[in-house]
């Protein structure tokens, strides 16, 4: 897709990320919106995924490490083609099959996540799988920058240098807030290039809340170095609506009707501008 379409197609989904949000009465709104480029330049234009075939397997695979972010990864399904149209609005309600976490029972879900670093291990796995069975699919994780307080993410990246894995590509969403507050008076993550640098991996940082910064991002990643490759995304907690941007109690937080109002309203106007 031309990066005008994806960024309008991005617009698309983060106001239907608002509509399930609202309706169901929960979600991780700001995490959802400022991995929501991201997502959707993934499932649009990066990866190769088929909608009409979710388990063929010559499928790239995706792992939402920070799975308590679904409700981007189902909006984006939804717009992809994988969730029939309605049952996203049954999000929140008894007996749906979406959940508050990633279930593998969604069409396009590879694997249940939730549990904070577990993620990049399994993302791991997969890459290994694939190096093993001679199989040109890549892997792709996307984790949460308060989520690197986890030592398990670090056994994985040991073990994705040691094997060698150019077929695995880990993404930190860089938004520098998490539930409890600022990353940085947390668990400081600052010197996240040289941690991961220093752990064998190919290291690259870009610009998440543009569109364009994701794409050359993507497509310049060279997948016979022999490195896994690392993708720092620096993107804004909340992206997209004025009154959630780097606000920290918007990690959890379901918008009253006319904060919900004033969100659409601010997203139709890019929507209309985009053409």
């Amino acid at each position: 897709m031309e990066t005008k379409d994806l960024i309008k197609q991005s617009e698309v989904n983060r106001r239907r990320l608002m509509e399930i949000i609202y309706k169901a009465g929960a979600g991780h709104t700001g995490g959802d919106l400022s991995v929501m480029n991201l997502m959707t330049a993934l499932y649009f234009d990066i990866m190769n995924v088929n909608p009409d075939d979710p388990k063929m397997p010559e499928r790239d695979r995706f792992v939402l490490s920070k799975g308590h972010c679904v409700e981007a990864l189902y909006t984006v399904l939804e717009a992809r083609g994988f969730i029939k149209p309605g049952v996203l609005d049954t999000l929140g309600q008894f007996g749906s099959v979406l959940s508050g976490h990633p279930t593998i029972e969604v069409p396009g879900i590879e694997v249940n996540t939730g549990a904070l670093g577990h993620g990049l291990p399994i993302g791991v796995g997969m890459a290994i799988a694939a190096k093993m069975d001679g199989k040109a699919y890549k892997t792709f994780v996307v984790m949460g920058d308060g989520e690197q307080g986890e030592g398990s993410i670090y056994e994985a990246a040991m073990a994705g240098n040691m094997y060698h894995l150019d077929n695995l590509v880990a993404v930190i969403d860089r938004n520098y807030l998490q539930i409890s507050g600022n990353t940085e008076d947390v668990m400081a993550l600052d010197s996240v290039r040289d941690r991961w640098t220093a752990f064998g991996w190919d290291v690259i940082e870009m610009n998440g809340d543009d569109m364009q910064s994701i794409l050359d991002t993507f497509r310049a990643i060279d997948y016979s170095n022999g490195k896994p490759h690392l993708v720092v995304s620096r993107t804004t907690k909340g992206k997209g609506v004025s009154f959630m941007e780097n606000v920290a109690k918007w990690h959890h937080g379901v918008p009253t009707q006319e904060q919900y109002e004033q969100a659409l309203s601010e997203i139709d106007e890019r929507i209309k501008a985009l053409g």
